[in-house]
Parts: structure tokens; C-alpha cells; sequence
């Protein structure tokens, strides 16, 4: 079962910029879509952020614009760049994989454990 290890979460002021990292264990981009969920205390899991392996990237509306996902396909790492932070992207960030069939995606997600987010105003 593919590893995934999050990094670049911390607590910036709101307008602030922060880019997390997915690293894989394996190479799995050219297999499995990628996806960046997040979820706040006492809220659902969210997906923020997908890009399946086209390269085709999908965004919650309530990040469009500000938030960019990407992969380093050298370095096995997933990216989500988020720019003009918010106090409600306060969260915790996790990183997804899951299985590729063709430009869909399965729904079972391999998850990393979180990296947290916060921002304050």
C-alpha cells in the first residue's frame, strides 16, 4: 500500500501564502489520481483539490483561485500552493491517492495523516 507524509502545514495571518507537500513511497502519479482533502473541527472531510493522471485538476468552488495543485513527478511529490489565505481554510490537510481508471477516479482514497493549517485574522 502506497506512504503518503505531508509537510508544509503552520499558522500564517490571513492573506498569507503556505505550500504543502505530499511525498510518495513509490512513483504512483502515471497509476492513481491525487487529491488534497481538508477537514475543520466539527466539519466533514472535504475534497479541496484533484488532478488525475492527465493531469486534468478539479477545485472546490470556495478555493478556485487561490489554491493550485501540482506534481513533481522526480521527487514523487504532490503540491497544493494556497495563496490569499483565509481564516476558514483553517484545517487539517490531507493528502489522498486513489486508483486511476483512465480520467476517472475510484472513491477509495490511501491517506496520509494530516498536516494543519491556521490562519488567523
Amino acid at each position: 500500500q502506497v506512504q503518503l507524509v505531508e509537510s508544509g502545514g503552520g499558522s500564517v495571518q490571513a492573506g498569507g501564502s503556505l505550500r504543502l507537500s505530499c511525498e510518495a513511497s513509490e512513483y504512483i502519479f502515471s497509476r492513481y489520481c491525487m487529491a488534497w482533502f481538508r477537514q475543520a473541527p466539527g466539519k466533514e472531510r472535504e475534497r479541496v483539490a484533484r488532478v488525475n493522471t492527465y493531469d486534468t485538476t478539479t477545485y472546490a468552488d470556495s478555493v478556485k483561485g487561490r489554491f493550485t495543485i501540482s506534481k513533481d513527478n522526480a521527487k514523487k511529490t504532490l503540491y497544493l500552493q494556497m495563496d490569499s489565505l483565509k481564516p476558514e481554510d483553517t484545517a487539517t490537510y490531507y493528502c489522498a491517492a486513489s486508483a486511476a481508471y483512465g480520467r476517472l477516479c475510484s472513491v477509495n482514497n490511501n491517506w496520509g495523516k494530516g498536516t494543519l493549517v491556521t490562519i488567523s485574522s
